[in-house]
């Protein structure tokens, strides 16, 4: 993208897509417990929910299923028989895909025969959610146009952090310039 450093991701053909916790809830509501489902519900969600404001409330369901599953892994826990395996080192390749708070991780390493890191990529889910959040902005401001210039900053900055709060570590991160005619 000209207008920015940023990785930018795209599914080929179709364009921009969603990580975290909307995708995930979107994907998985039947297969969290039932607790979660009943608070999801309690709180006015249904599948599909395609709202990112609502992304605040998906990722309290999220702590209501990561404490359901912190007690599960408690509760059924067997220490190992060691608590590590000694491996020796070589040199290789690997990648994998992990699902990370904000969403999708995709993680590629080269290491030598010492351990050491040669290559390292990571895309980060904010690299693959930028575009949607791009594309999103773009179809929000125009409804805000009639709004003070502070109001519609902080607005943005709200539908930024819906999708991705890591983004802006700093309250105020946008620098908004409108020109009316």
């Amino acid at each position: 993208m000209k207008h920015s450093n940023a990785l930018h991701s795209l599914v080929r053909k179709r364009g921009s897509y969603l990580v975290g916790s909307l995708a995930r809830f979107n994907l998985n509501f039947a297969r969290l417990p039932e607790i979660a489902q009943q608070v999801a519900r309690a709180c006015g969600l249904a599948v599909p929910c395609r709202n990112p404001f609502r992304s605040i409330v998906v990722r309290a369901i999220e702590m209501v299923f990561a404490c359901h599953e912190a007690l599960r892994v408690i509760n059924e826990y067997e220490p190992p028989a060691a608590p590590r395996v000694e491996l020796p080192g070589r040199a290789g390749t690997g990648c994998a895909a992990t699902e990370a708070p904000r969403g999708l991780l995709y993680h590629s390493y080269q290491i030598d025969d010492h351990g050491i890191i040669l290559v390292a990529k990571i895309v980060p889910p904010t690299s693959q959610n930028q575009k949607r959040i791009e594309d999103d902005l773009r179809q929000f401001v125009p409804g805000l146009l009639a709004r003070p210039l502070e109001e519609i900053t902080l607005r943005c900055e709200q539908a930024v952090r819906n999708y991705d709060p890591c983004i802006s570590c700093a309250t105020h991160f946008l620098r908004l310039e409108i020109t009316r005619e």
